[in-house]
């Protein structure tokens, strides 16, 4: 952009990075985004939330803070996840345009001008990165994949395939999400469930610029049960359905039972009634689980506990 665009946008821009153990990515990072910051807006801040490095992280935020002040740093205490380090960051932004992007620069920053296009061009809430291609492994998009699906399947909330968490949102989007402080449901999915609604970017996704993926498939398979229990009853009417279902199978099958009974006939040995035993009991325990889940979050809501608890601030 020329010089004459600087102040196209008229905006402060505020961008939030979780960070956590990307020591060798910091410097990369900042660089980069720092020169597209100044190319689209002369008002920007950029807030790195350490969710509880054990490397040399929160070090390097310190110094980028020495040579920029416009670098904000919150460390917290010990690892909460992604999306309440994202819920950190929220907290304390202060721009009228908020983007929230991942820390190994898979997410170019390169990028953000093409959020801020499509998000005031469309008069947008949100504007979302939507992946064309991605040089992730097969492992991790199968289990992207099967999440989406599941989660779209088994709860209402509005949103398309192959979104990521790289997103511009208007600072609107970011007051009406702050009056939501649910503790077992993730920030983006609350975002989709509020309803704004959005315009989507398709982009590249490049490789990661250093170290390895936080994201294993138990991660992203609590995060699906996070969205399914958190947005959707449909785990307990299942298991109320298949009660009145086998209910009723057991209730014909005694009454073949009886008849067979009445007529001379008796059924040999007690394997049936075995395998009829323990199929029931399993189901009991399925279902017992599921409940069990739904009263647990409503016992970790009841506590009140904060999403995160912030150890130091550099600002």
């Amino acid at each position: 952009m020329t010089s004459k665009e600087n102040n196209k946008y008229a905006l402060d821009i505020s961008i939030i990075i979780p960070v956590y153990n990307d020591q060798e990515v910091m410097e990369e990072l900042e660089t980069r985004l720092v020169k597209v910051l100044l190319s689209v807006s002369s008002q920007y801040e950029i807030v790195f939330v350490d969710d509880g490095s054990s490397d040399c992280t929160w070090e390097k935020v310190a110094l980028l803070k020495e040579k920029n002040d416009r670098i904000v740093g919150i460390k917290l205490i010990r690892n909460f996840g992604q999306h309440n380090a994202i819920s950190a960051g929220l907290d304390f932004v202060s721009g009228n345009i908020v983007i929230i992007m991942d820390s190994d620069l898979q997410d170019r920053p390169e990028d953000i001008p093409k959020l801020l296009d499509a998000l005031i061009k469309n008069n947008a809430s949100m504007a979302i990165a939507r992946w064309k291609s991605r040089k992730d492994s097969w492992l991790k998009m199968t289990g992207s994949k099967l999440f989406y699906f599941i989660s779209s399947k088994l709860t209402k909330l509005n949103y398309q395939s192959s979104l990521g968490v790289f997103r511009a949102v208007r600072k609107e989007v970011v007051s009406e999400l702050k009056k939501y402080p649910e503790k077992t449901a993730t920030t983006l999915s609350l975002l989709y469930w509020i309803g704004f609604d959005y315009v989507t970017v398709e982009l590249e996704r490049d490789e990661r610029f250093a170290g390895e993926s936080g994201y294993s498939f138990r991660k992203m398979l609590k995060l699906m049960l996070d969205r399914v229990f958190s947005f959707s009853m449909f785990p307990i009417r299942l298991a109320i359905f298949s009660g009145l279902t086998i209910s009723l199978i057991s209730f014909i099958v005694v009454i073949i039972l009886i008849i067979r009974r009445l007529h001379g006939v008796v059924a040999p040995g007690w394997t049936s009634i075995t395998v009829l035993i323990l199929f029931l009991f399993g189901l009991n325990f399925l279902f017992l689980g599921i409940i069990g889940e739904y009263l647990g979050r409503i016992f970790m809501e009841s506590k009140q506990r904060p999403k995160y608890i912030i150890k130091e601030i550099l600002k």
